[in-house]
């Protein structure tokens, strides 16, 4: 028997920052990644965004590995706006991931859920460089 207590914030941004979303798929895009996610074992606590990415505070079946849990809602995800609305759409290469403590999940959660909020006062390469600085993780501005 295993037992975990591992959160992850996972965020991703639309490859390229293409053209962001209308709000309508963006809401529809959201609610299809919130199914994929609970068909696989995942335990989702908050998911939202803007038009140009997503946030997601989950915590994984011990069996599921974070690399191919973000490629498997991404995939899905993509394959489905292109049935949906359009082929031109793809999300970035990689993600972004960042541990939660237990005690963390709620202030997490209510940064997700006003994201829309947050971003009238930050652009997404500004949010993601201060989380990558909070979490003194090296980068590359141009990666951002």
């Amino acid at each position: 028997m295993s037992y975990t207590c591992l959160f992850y914030h996972i965020v991703f941004s639309i490859k390229d920052r293409q053209k962001p979303l209308e709000e309508e798929q963006m809401k529809r895009t959201r609610e299809y990644l919130v199914g994929v996610i609970r068909k696989l074992k995942a335990k989702l606590y908050a998911c939202n965004g803007p038009q140009d990415h997503v946030h997601f505070l989950v915590s994984l079946h011990p069996e599921l590995d974070i690399s191919d849990f973000v490629r498997t809602i991404k995939t899905n995800s993509s394959k489905w706006f292109h049935r949906t609305f359009d082929k031109g759409f793809s999300w970035q290469d990689g993600y972004s991931a960042f541990t939660v403590s237990f005690s963390g999940i709620k202030q997490v959660v209510e940064y997700i859920k006003n994201q829309q909020e947050h971003h009238r006062k930050y652009t997404f390469e500004e949010e993601l460089e201060r989380f990558l600085k909070k979490h003194n993780i090296r980068y590359e501005q141009k990666y951002l």
